[in-house]
């Protein structure tokens, strides 16, 4: 019973989409395909917009830059996480010995 209203409602989700794309597609076909649409925009307009994406751009570009040098400290200090536990895995391996050695002695 479920999955025949779940077929039910697929069904009429498709005839759905498919009326409106029969509706839609002429409308879509008479739009610019080179997204001109007729209108002209005032210099300052233009103007303020192609200030604000360089500077965007230009803001972009330094997080950038701040994200490749913190990702190569990220790596060095994993590395050296990495060497300090290695060390210090030595130094307790080294102290349990000594620890056996005294209790042994004993």
């Amino acid at each position: 019973m479920i999955q025949l209203i779940a077929l039910i409602i697929f069904v009429f989700s498709i005839l759905g989409i498919i009326y409106i794309l029969y509706k839609k597609i002429p409308v879509l076909t008479e739009l610019p395909k080179n997204g001109y649409h007729g209108f002209k925009k005032p210099e300052f307009i233009s103007n303020l917009e192609r200030k604000i994406k360089e500077r965007h751009f230009y803001f972009f570009e330094k997080q950038m830059f701040l994200h490749k040098i913190l990702s190569k400290l990220r790596v060095l200090t994993l590395k050296v996480e990495k060497r300090i536990d290695i060390i210090l895995g030595g130094i307790r391996k080294k102290a349990q010995e000594l620890d056996k050695n005294i209790k042994n002695k004993k």
